[in-house]
This record gives structure tokens, sequence and C-alpha cells, in this order.
């Protein structure tokens, strides 16, 4: 596997992460003549997820603040943002993730392995580090997992979402028959160039009306006008990914979450620990967004989301955490961490497996990043949930997820 390594990535599973020097890299980018660190730290996105589409950064910030972390502790480390295939089955986002590790250059002289995986992206890494797992022919699993030494979980559904079950329903399954077609068709891209361009000059209009740096200005500035006819653009090759495999859709529900969890076991020497997102019931708390159709819109679909996702399944109940880890849980929230707690994604007692490590008063895209933030960038909540989540509850989360690194590396 040692030629495997030195394989430079295609930009189809490339990734940028952040070097120590602070310069951003890409996942199988080399860093010159300088010395390896000993530690790698790869970052796995989730369901839907992307490394970077247009402007738009999945892990936004994340690179940055944990690779400060681990610097103010001594920990000489590379952090490297992954790319999966945004619906695939957990079994190919495994297999595209050992591509990757095997692929970058720091991988055999690193003596420290650490996987934060953020909700799929966490099912994934506990697949791909269980002993004895065959994702392909050889051994690259198994050396890639005794060099593994800790496996973080931030907003994973360990035992299912009951979104998940939505997408299997005839209305979610017509909503992923329209994405197949508007990225293999040409009549479709028009379709979508149009509404793009469209909503994009809504913005500027909304601008000249006194309303700037909202959500619709951001996807605007980011995504909107960038995309391109052409079946090349980016934003179509992640559609036809959609497209192409959805396998994850039907594992992520608590029936298919109950199998995994009885086939995928923990790896011994290997620290598992998980980050718990819960998010303030629906309440109309953003008022200016309201006034606006699309504030309204996105706020109405995170109550809608948030009201699906406290439907905890009947024949599959969470599993409850023992009495003193469900105190110290309780401590950290504001509200009662019932069955019905979530992030608007996944229940909060889906996402223990391990050690917990911290439960955050977080929406479920909040702790990756997309907050909204007052520093000029142009950015609001893909979730807008009133999480009273901002830059120092990120700084401080992902902080102590380095002190986890740190604490696996002992």
């Amino acid at each position: 596997w040692g030629a495997l390594a030195k394989r430079p990535l295609d930009n189809k599973v490339g990734g940028t992460g952040q070097a120590p020097n602070g310069q951003k890299m890409l996942c199988g980018a080399k860093y010159g003549e300088r010395e390896m660190p000993k530690h790698v730290v790869f970052l796995v996105p989730g369901f839907f997820g992307f490394t970077q589409l247009g402007s738009l950064n999945y892990f936004r910030g994340v690179a940055d603040a944990l690779s400060t972390a681990l610097r103010a502790r001594d920990i000489d480390a590379s952090v490297v943002e992954c790319a999966t295939q945004p619906t695939g089955s957990i079994r190919s986002r495994a297999d595209e993730l050992l591509q990757q590790i095997l692929a970058h250059p720091e991988t055999p002289n690193a003596e420290h392995l650490h996987l934060v995986g953020h909700s799929t992206g966490g099912l994934d890494v506990r697949l791909l580090v269980t002993p004895g797992v065959r994702l392909r022919p050889g051994r690259e699993e198994e050396q890639i997992g005794q060099r593994v030494r800790s496996v973080i979980t931030v907003s994973t559904p360990h035992h299912g979402t009951p979104l998940a079950n939505h997408f299997t329903t005839l209305q979610g399954r017509y909503i992923l028959e329209i994405l197949t077609l508007l990225a293999t068709s040409k009549q479709g891209r028009i379709a979508v160039f149009a509404a793009a361009q469209s909503l994009a000059l809504v913005a500027r209009l909304d601008d000249w009306m006194g309303r700037r740096n909202t959500m619709l200005d951001w996807l605007a500035e980011g995504l909107l006008r960038r995309i391109r006819i052409d079946q090349d653009d980016p934003f179509w090759h992640f559609l036809r990914q959609v497209a192409s495999d959805q396998g994850a859709i039907i594992q992520l529900t608590p029936e298919g979450m109950n199998l995994f969890d009885a086939a995928v076991t923990d790896r011994s020497g290997v620290d598992y620990r998980c980050v718990l997102t819960a998010a303030p019931a629906p309440i109309a708390n953003e008022l200016g967004e309201m006034l606006h159709p699309v504030g309204a819109a996105m706020i109405g679909l995170f109550a809608a989301l948030h009201t699906l996702t406290a439907r905890e399944h009947r024949h599959y109940p969470y599993p409850q955490p023992q009495p003193e880890v469900m105190r110290a849980l309780q401590e950290s929230l504001p509200f009662l961490l019932d069955r019905r707690a979530n992030d608007g994604i996944v229940p909060s007692l889906s996402q223990v497996h391990g050690r917990p490590l911290a439960a955050v008063v977080a929406d479920h895209l909040d702790v990756v990043g997309q907050y909204k933030r007052f520093d000029g960038d142009r950015v609001n909540d893909w979730l807008p949930s009133g999480a009273p989540f901002g830059d120092a509850e990120f700084v401080a989360l992902w902080q102590r997820i380095a002190d986890a690194i740190v604490e696996a590396s002992a």
C-alpha cells in the first residue's frame, strides 16, 4: 500500500486541508521538503456532504480552528478535509475514504491517525476501522486501522434518524428522481441555470431594499452565480453523484442502523468519542428573517425537519446512556434531553457512541461552521434554529476535540 499512498488523487476525491504552516492543501498534495508530521487528522463530511462546491466549504473554518488548537497543545498535525459520495452507501463512502487516506503522502510516515466524522461521516469512519472489515481485496483496511488512535463522531446517527424513513416514501423518492433528471439532462440543466440566475438577480434587488448579508446573498455569491450549463460544471457532477447512488438513505433508517450496529464493532486500542448536538424547539425567534420570503421558508423548513426528527421509531428505540452519563449530558443543555431532542436532522440520543465528549446546544450544521457570523462574511445559517451558537462556542468545541486527540495520542 506504500505505492498507493504516493499516488496523487484526482479532483473528484480531492479535498482541502490545513497544513501546520497555515496553508491550505489538497488531499493528496505534498508539502515539499518539510518534515512530515507525526499526526494526521482526517475530517469526513456527512450525508449530502461535499468538500468544496463553488466557494461553499463543508467544514467551514474547522481545519483552521483544529490546527490552531493542536499547535497550542504542541501537537504537530496535518488536518485534511476528505470528500465522499454525497448519498452513497456507507460501504462505498468508507471505501472512498480509505482511498484518500492511502493516497495522502503523509499517511505512511504518520505515527498516529485520527478520524473525525460529521453526521454520516462518523459511520464511514466506524466501518473503516472495524476489525476484519473487507472493503476491497488486500489488507489495507487493517494496516490503516492499526494506526488509528481516535475516532471522534460529531452529530452522527449511530442509531438512525427518522428523516431517512421520510426519503423512502413515495414523496421522498420523487424528490430524488427530480434531482436525477436535473443532473442528467440538458433541459434540466438549463432550467436550473435559469432559476439560479433569477435567484441571483433577486438577491441583488434585495440588497437595494436594504436587506444585505442574508442567506440568499451568500448562496448567490457562493454558488448560484457560478453555475454553468456545461455538464462538466462541479455542481452537475455533485448532482450526478447523488443520482447514481442513494444507498445511505435506506441504511440511515433506524431499521438499517440496527443491523449496522450489530455488525460494526469497535477496534481495541482506539478511543471512541462522540459529540452530541441538540437544538431548541422551533420558535419564531428570527422575526427579521420571518418578514422575508426566503428567511421564512428556511425557518419553516427547520421547523418541519425538527418535528419529523422528533418521532422516535416505536420498534427501534434509542439506547439509554448510563444514569451518570445522562446526568452529565443534561447539565450542558438548558432543555430536556429526551427521546424527542434533536438537532433538526439527527435525534440527540441517537448520536451516542463511545464516550461522550460534549453535548452542545447547536443545530446539525452549526458545529461544522455553518452558523450566522458577523465578521463581514456573507453567510447565514442553512438551518436557522435559533441555537445560541457562535464563534466562541465553535472554537471551544474544536478545542475539546483537540484535547481528545491529544489524550488518545498519549
